[in-house]
């Protein structure tokens, strides 16, 4: 289904909502892709919409704004409409409470943002030079489909610095939180990388690794070209388990992730495990141009340290061999930072329709900031590297 939102007088610019993202074609949307970034492009999104990933089952229902000049695409945001906060890793139930005692529906809002995935990325995609026209195209479309449906709001989740910027700008609220990533600073291997720690922590590193060794775990490293069918079988398996074990909703599927492989090889890294002749488990991470992305992670058996060799150091070491610059695995985890993982900001950019909320969320929002800015002050303090050498 396509229909108007907006005509953008007095340019020939035209907003479009896509309740799915096969009506746009797949080089047109891509083309808007910087880097490559593996969850926005066309066949990661639509393969979620393929097999049952987003939907009304789960409360995602695509709404995706197309810009047009003519009927070339020159802007984009993937979009969906709400009715539940599963998924989004920037926690609004406080907010949604607060509506209820009002007597208010919180649902359905807008969210723009890759589903169940707290990766940074554009979420204002625009033909290069054409942001002047096209962010404003699309900030309008948001909020003219959030009016139309009755939304209570419209949130823009771990867009890009300019983007988040923009919309701050624009008058949206920011918010802010951590995550921990890392960074390549010219590693030549691993052992480089290592050298760069403390003492103490280098050691603890090493002897992790060799704990897994030990346990005579072998790793195999697959992009999708190399993955089979049994390998993604016992993925798939895997990461039910982790989500059936934490009470959580496994919403990706096997026909999911074979249908990602295929469309995107390259761009797929999956670390499996074997023991005894047999997989026990397995991590999958993506990437794009410049960026590694830690994704899921699950097993049939713990082996001691093996979620750490298999999600972080199996990652820092195809950053270093590929010249990835950074490495993403992932929300949450102080446990990551004597790993070499250190604290980074990341922002989402909120608009509520109702006027009487803007004040007292407002006032949460900017507390939460100087929350978040003293947490990772105080995490200077477990900065794993060298004094000399820290990035």
């Amino acid at each position: 289904m396509v229909f108007r939102v907006t005509r953008l007088s007095p340019s020939i610019l035209n907003v479009r909502i896509h309740t799915q993202i096969a009506e746009i074609p797949p080089a047109a949307w891509n083309a808007l892709v910087q880097d490559r970034h593996p969850f926005l492009q066309h066949e990661f999104l639509a393969a979620m919409e393929r097999h049952g990933c987003v939907g009304e089952r789960y409360g995602w229902l695509p709404r995706h704004l197309a810009v047009y000049e003519g009927e070339e695409l020159i802007g984009a945001m993937p979009l969906y409409e709400k009715y539940n906060s599963y998924g989004e890793f920037v926690f609004d139930h406080a907010w949604e409470s607060a509506y209820r005692r009002a007597g208010l529906d919180y649902f359905p809002k807008l969210v723009s943002a890759t589903p169940y995935t707290p990766a940074n990325g554009q979420r204002l995609l625009a033909k290069p030079g054409r942001e002047p026209q096209v962010f404003p195209a699309l900030l309008q479309g948001a909020l003219t489909l959030a009016e139309r449906i009755g939304a209570s709001g419209f949130h823009c989740l771990f867009p890009r610095w300019e983007e988040s910027q923009y919309l701050t700008d624009a008058g949206l609220l920011s918010r802010h939180d951590c995550q921990y990533h890392w960074q390549n600073q010219g590693y030549q291997s691993f052992d480089e990388f290592l050298g760069r720690l403390t003492a103490k922590k280098r050691k603890n590193i090493r002897q992790e690794r060799r704990r897994v060794g030990d346990a005579s775990v072998r790793l195999r490293l697959l992009d999708g070209h190399q993955a089979s069918e049994r390998d993604w079988q016992d993925f798939s398996r895997f990461y039910a388990n982790t989500f059936q074990d934490k009470w959580g909703i496994p919403t990706f599927n096997y026909g999911f992730f074979r249908d990602v492989a295929t469309q995107l090889p390259d761009q797929v890294l999956l670390v499996l495990a074997d023991w005894e002749g047999r997989c026990i488990a397995g991590s999958l991470m993506y990437r794009s141009d410049h960026t590694l992305y830690g994704r899921h992670w699950g097993c049939d058996r713990h082996i001691d340290c093996l979620h750490f060799e298999a999600c972080y150091y199996q990652g820092i070491e195809y950053c270093i061999d590929q010249g990835l610059r950074t490495f993403e695995p992932g929300a949450q985890g102080e446990h990551k930072i004597p790993r070499g993982f250190l604290p980074t900001l990341t922002r989402s950019s909120h608009w509520l329709a109702d006027a009487r909320f803007q004040r007292p969320v407002a006032t949460f929002v900017e507390h939460e900031r100087e929350a978040v800015a003293q947490y990772m002050a105080g995490l200077r303090a477990l900065n794993p590297y060298k004094q000399e050498t820290a990035p």
